[in-house]
C-alpha cells in the first residue's frame, strides 16, 4: 500500500506555520498532512515570540520522541519531509525504522558532518558567538534573516517572511551541534551510516543557500553508506528558506514523485 500521509518536520527559527502551502497543497493531492510542532510548539509564533522560554527549554531527545510519537499511531509508514534541522531530525526518525521514505530540504547535518563554509559560520554567529546563549533561545534580526534565510529573496518578501515566520531559536541544542563531533561518543544527532535497513532518503539542496550550503549536504550524503537508497538533488537559485520561494509547487511535487516511487 503507498503511503496516504506526509509528515512535515520544521526547522529552527520558524514553526510548523512556515509548512502552511505545503500542508494544502499536498492535501489537494489527496493526502493526510501532518506538520507537527516541537514539544510547547502548538501555540503561534506571536506566542513563542512572547515567551521562548518554551524555546529555550526544548531538547533534541524531546523533539525526536514526540515526532516518533504522532508516527506510531498512524495506520501506515507516512512520508517524511523536514527542512533545516528537520533535515536532520528526519535522517533520525528513518534511523530509528520510522517512515516509508524520507526527504530532506536543505538539510542539518547529523554527527561526523564537519564541513563549516563561511556562509554557515556567518548565518549562526548571532547564536554561536557567546557560550551564554547556550542556555537561552536567540533571534534574528531582520537583516540576519535575510542573509541567512531568504538571500534570493526581494526585500519585501524577506521582511514579510520575517514577520510570519520567524522565532527564536534554542542556543542549547545549536551548541550541541558543533560540540558533537568533538565529543566521545554518539550525541543527540547521530545516526547509523549504514543501517541497511532505514527507508529511502533524498537530499534536495538549494544552490544559494548560506546557513546549509550544497557543500553539507553533499558531505551528509557521502556519510551513507548502506545499500539503503540514497540520493541527492540540487536546485538552482534557491536559498535556505526554499519551501517559501517562488517555484516551490514544482520541488514539492518532484520530491513527492521520488517518495512515492521510492516508498518501502
Amino acid at each position: 500500500m503507498k503511503p496516504d500521509t506526509i509528515v512535515l518536520v520544521h526547522g529552527f527559527w520558524v514553526t510548523p506555520r512556515s509548512w502552511e502551502h505545503w500542508i494544502t497543497h499536498f492535501e489537494a493531492k489527496g493526502y493526510r498532512v501532518i506538520a507537527p510542532g516541537y514539544p510547547g510548539f502548538e501555540v503561534e509564533v506571536e506566542a513563542l515570540r512572547a515567551d521562548p522560554k518554551i524555546i529555550a527549554d526544548v531538547t533534541v531527545p524531546a523533539i525526536i520522541e514526540k515526532l516518533e510519537g504522532v508516527i506510531k499511531v498512524l495506520d501506515r509508514p507516512p512520508i517524511i519531509m523536514g527542512h533545516s534541522a528537520g533535515g536532520a531530525f528526519t535522517q533520525i526518525l528513518l534511523d530509528h525504522g520510522f517512515g516509508a521514505a524520507g526527504v530532506t530540504f536543505n538539510s542539518a547535518p547529523t554527527e561526523g558532518v564537519r564541513v563549516v563554509p563561511l556562509s554557515q559560520l556567518k548565518s549562526t554567529f548571532p547564536v554561536l558567538k557567546s557560550p551564554a546563549n547556550r542556555h537561552k533561545a536567540v533571534g534574528l534580526s531582520a537583516e540576519e534573516w535575510r542573509y541567512a534565510f531568504t538571500n534570493t529573496f526581494t526585500e519585501e518578501e524577506s521582511a514579510a517572511l520575517y514577520q510570519r515566520y520567524h522565532v527564536p531559536a534554542s542556543g542549547a541544542i545549536l551548541w550541541g551541534g558543533v560540540l558533537a563531533n568533538y565529543q566521545p561518543g554518539p550525541q543527540e544527532t547521530w545516526v547509523d551510516y549504514r543501517n541497511g535497513n532505514r527507508a529511502p532518503l533524498l537530499f534536495v539542496s538549494g544552490s544559494e543557500d548560506h546557513i546549509m550550503p550544497p557543500a553539507i549536504q553533499r558531505s551528509n550524503h557521502k556519510h551513507y553508506k548502506s545499500a539503503a537508497i540514497t540520493e541527492i538533488r540540487e536546485y538552482e537559485g534557491y536559498a535556505h528558506l526554499l519551501p517559501a520561494q517562488q517555484g516551490w509547487q514544482q520541488i514539492a511535487d518532484e520530491a513527492l514523485d521520488w517518495a512515492v516511487e521510492h516508498a518501502r
